[in-house]
């Protein structure tokens, strides 16, 4: 059997739930076709560069999968069928990735950062001086006029 990688993006007014719903069903269609989807990511509802058949967000969804290439393709007409699938991408791979994909990755990097305050945590510029503040300062004089 082939490995593969799947991405789809389905509608934004559908709840999480119903994407669930969407990905059992075509990891099914994958079982009944004698493969099987090793990891299962929901990246969650992000903007999507251009609309999409009138959507500007979309709910992204990762398949990892082990199948032969006919059970992919009944996926994919399954997926091109149904309204709710905008965009789908589906590439052949050598090794599946083990782990967290590099979306996962860089959403769990981000909330591990800390947060910026006020400009607390930021040292002080000393090379700047002490400068007026705006209102402190003389008004400007136009020139050329009266």
């Amino acid at each position: 059997m082939s490995l593969y990688e799947c991405v789809f993006i389905a509608r934004q007014d559908i709840s999480a739930q119903q994407v669930e719903t969407l990905t059992a069903e075509l990891t099914n269609i994958l079982a009944q076709g004698g493969g099987s989807v090793s990891k299962t990511e929901y990246w969650g509802l992000r903007n999507i560069a251009y609309r999409v058949k009138k959507n500007r967000k979309g709910h992204y969804v990762l398949l990892n999968i082990d199948a032969p290439s006919a059970a992919v393709k009944e996926m994919e007409r399954q997926m091109s069928i149904n309204e709710d699938v905008l965009r789908t991408l589906t590439i052949r791979v050598e090794e599946l990735e083990e782990g967290p994909s590099a979306m996962m990755q860089s959403k769990n990097s981000r909330d591990e950062r800390p947060r910026r305050g006020d400009g607390e945590d930021r040292p002080r510029r000393e090379d700047r001086g002490d400068r007026p503040r705006r209102d402190d300062r003389e008004p400007r004089r136009m020139e050329g006029g009266e």
